[in-house]
């Protein structure tokens, strides 16, 4: 299958030129992993040790618990999530797995989640991209540590604007009602949410709260990478 479809790096999308290979050896350095300081429940790093929160966490009350992810969001896993979403690299979705296990691995064990649910694109954007990246991540993560995923629990119900084209106050109007939870009787107590990125909490929080209503628990959320949080 290398052969025909050989595997490309994530991050300069050069060919890695091997199948057991998910990453240039050289690329690796250009990453920056999410280590402590970082912010106590959203994850994102902080620049020190004084603050337990970042500024947002600070100030808003969230509808999930706490959540974690692999990288920073910079230049570097900007263009990498592009590509994967917009120019069909889907196999970038086993390097992120892989380091969102490696880096936030312990953090799932401790979670102990029931289901894994990845945030939902409209039905039309998925139709015009063919796939959605966070389920392809979240059935990565599932099949190796052998948690369900639960791809249809949640639906996007309306057909929302780009959220990097606005502030954080737009955002939250831009979601409002967006998402919509399939059953009536969700028996599911703890759940992760997958998605790419994260910035403000805005789509994590948009859907941990129709989750909450529908009789879940606890909600925690992973993604690929994540903002600063000075």
């Amino acid at each position: 299958m290398n052969l025909i479809y050989p595997r490309r790096c994530p991050i300069c999308d050069g060919l890695v030129g091997s199948c057991r290979k998910l990453v240039c050896d050289d690329c690796r350095g250009k990453l920056h992993p999410i280590g402590e300081p970082m912010c106590k429940q959203c994850g994102k790093p902080l620049s020190g040790e004084e603050a337990e929160y970042c500024p947002d966490c600070s100030k808003k009350e969230h509808f999930y618990i706490r959540g974690r992810a692999a990288y920073e969001y910079d230049a570097v896993m900007r263009a990498s999530v592009s590509r994967f979403k917009y120019k069909n690299r889907r196999e970038y979705a086993d390097f992120y797995v892989q380091e969102l296990l490696r880096t936030c691995g312990q953090a799932i064990y401790f979670w102990q989640p029931d289901a894994l649910v990845p945030i939902p694109l409209h039905k039309s954007r998925r139709r015009k991209r063919g796939f959605n990246q966070a389920e392809l991540v979240a059935r990565g993560i599932g099949e190796r540590l052998g948690i369900p995923v639960e791809d249809r629990l949640l639906v996007r119900v309306k057909k929302t604007n780009p959220q990097k084209e606005l502030n954080d106050r737009e955002r939250r109007s831009n979601l409002k009602n967006a998402f919509q939870v399939t059953q009536n009787d969700v028996r599911l107590k703890r759940i992760i949410l997958i998605d790419d990125i994260y910035t403000t909490g805005s789509t994590i929080d948009a859907a941990a709260y129709v989750l909450l209503k529908s009789g879940v628990e606890k909600v925690y959320f992973l993604s690929i990478c994540i903002g600063r949080g000075y």
